[in-house]
């Protein structure tokens, strides 16, 4: 069945053919590990894991690499600032390398709790130093690159299509710039390897053939992306934030070193916006995935809440579109507690329905709908949880945890329950009532159908 992605770079969407058969490489932009994750940095992980799995699906053998930067990114995109590791240090107290252990743990746990499925490689920026002053190396011998007192720089006006990732010319981005241009010799030039400033005690800092320092943000991912996956690979995502700078700078260090497009196709996923606006801390609405947990939340409602949208969509998050999300969830985990345990061959129509949805540059909110619409279907129970589990392969939603497993009930509960549908009976509404409440202490749920109850625990 036909793959198609969206590819920002012809800013059309393509049939996909990978450059070796058979296999993908693929590369996306991981997390700074100056503090926790928000929300927002979630959705973007999010996105990269269901095209990870989409491929999977699909029968591709998938190199995926996510970078985890722990040197080099300035408090400012366009080389203004410091570094924000070292502003986490001054924050904290720690080394470099507690900090970035600290929160990269963080990144996994909450990679866990969503059930991003791991990709093959996340490599550290400071593991591979050497393989980005190479890279400036082959720059610099290409003619790309000019030194000033406090780093070495790329100089645009040397990549005559500088530019063509965000459509914006050399001419646009200079007028765009939001920084002094100091020593730069164009606001569009960007930072290669910065120096040491003199005097300056500074935790992470290298030798190097121009001077001691540190590399720039966008070296890494071009160096770590080469070595991983060589250059071109298929496909590099990340948030449409990354598409005027940071990915814009990745393509011209590829061309000026190795003469080559980096990636043949670039993905970018839309915002996720915070009750219609930004996300900010003066407003206090920059919600880390443990906030969610703290207010009663499963992480994998939020994950739901993610999938209702394509990924090219703006996503509006409010908690009361999460309660919607984890309400769907839940209902979902019910009815597939309900079927029997996996014994029988998907419906080949429904999990075609479903291919076709999510090979369409990763339209989650159809194949959800496929998903519901099967589930409410006359197929068979054993061909729904047979298909159900198919999809979550792509969907990521722990189905295998709770397909045809009913929810164990303690002796204690059971009791209860016995008693109540008694009071039930006898039309004792008031016993019936009380005896609900102390189900729910014990931390299940009933729910009354037309001739017996149901019970859940909560949460599920």
């Amino acid at each position: 069945m036909q793959l198609s992605f969206y590819n920002t770079l012809t800013r059309t969407k393509e049939p996909f053919t990978p450059i070796h058969p058979g296999k993908v490489g693929l590369y996306s932009c991981g997390p700074t590990v100056y503090g926790f994750a928000h929300i927002g940095n979630l959705r973007c992980y999010l996105f990269a894991d269901i095209l990870y799995r989409t491929l999977r699906y699909n029968g591709f053998d998938v190199t995926a690499v996510m970078n985890i930067t722990d040197v080099g990114h300035l408090t400012d995109d366009a080389d203004a600032g410091e570094d924000k590791m070292m502003v986490a240090m001054r924050r904290e107290g720690k080394s470099a390398g507690e900090i970035a252990k600290v929160y990269t743990q963080a990144f996994f746990e909450d990679m866990d709790r969503v059930h991003n499925a791991r990709f093959t490689v996340y490599p550290r920026a400071t593991e591979h130093i050497p393989e980005q002053i190479a890279l400036i190396k082959k720059m610099e011998a290409n003619g790309y690159t000019y030194q000033t007192s406090d780093g070495v720089y790329f100089d645009t006006s040397k990549l005559s299509d500088y530019g063509k990732l965000s459509g914006q010319k050399s001419e646009e981005k200079k007028a765009g710039a939001r920084v002094e241009q100091g020593q730069k010799r164009s606001p569009t030039d960007f930072a290669l390897w910065k120096f040491s400033p003199a005097g300056a005690q500074r935790d992470m800092e290298w030798e190097s053939p121009w001077g001691k320092g540190f590399p720039g943000w966008h070296v890494e991912c071009s160096a770590m992306s080469g070595k991983y996956l060589g250059v071109p690979f298929d496909i590099h995502t990340g948030g449409e934030d990354h598409i005027p700078v940071h990915h814009e700078n990745e393509l011209a260090q590829t061309q000026g070193a190795d003469g080559v497009l980096e990636a043949n196709i670039w993905m970018h996923n839309a915002f996720l916006q915070i009750d219609g606006g930004k996300m900010s801390k003066s407003l206090g609405n920059v919600y880390q995935l443990q906030d969610l947990i703290d207010r009663g939340y499963d992480p994998l409602a939020f994950r739901y809440f993610c999938l209702g949208a394509q990924y090219r969509a703006s996503l509006n998050f409010t908690f009361e579109a999460l309660d919607a999300a984890q309400s769907a969830l839940h209902k979902l985990y019910r009815l597939a507690r309900d079927l029997p345990s996996p014994s029988s061959n998907t419906d080949p129509q429904v999990e075609a329905k479903f291919h076709e949805a999510i090979n369409d540059d990763l339209n989650t909110p159809r194949a959800l709908a496929v998903m519901w619409e099967m589930l409410t279907s006359d197929l068979s129970s054993e061909q729904k949880s047979a298909t159900l589990l198919q999809m979550d392969q792509v969907l990521g939603l722990g189905l295998e945890r709770v397909i045809g497993k009913p929810v164990e009930i303690p002796a204690e509960v059971q009791q209860l329950l016995d008693d109540r549908q008694k009071a039930r009976q006898e039309k004792n509404w008031i016993l019936s009532d009380e005896l609900r409440d102390k189900i729910s202490e014990l931390g299940y749920e009933v729910e009354d159908m037309a001739t017996r109850q149901k019970i859940q625990k909560k949460g599920e």
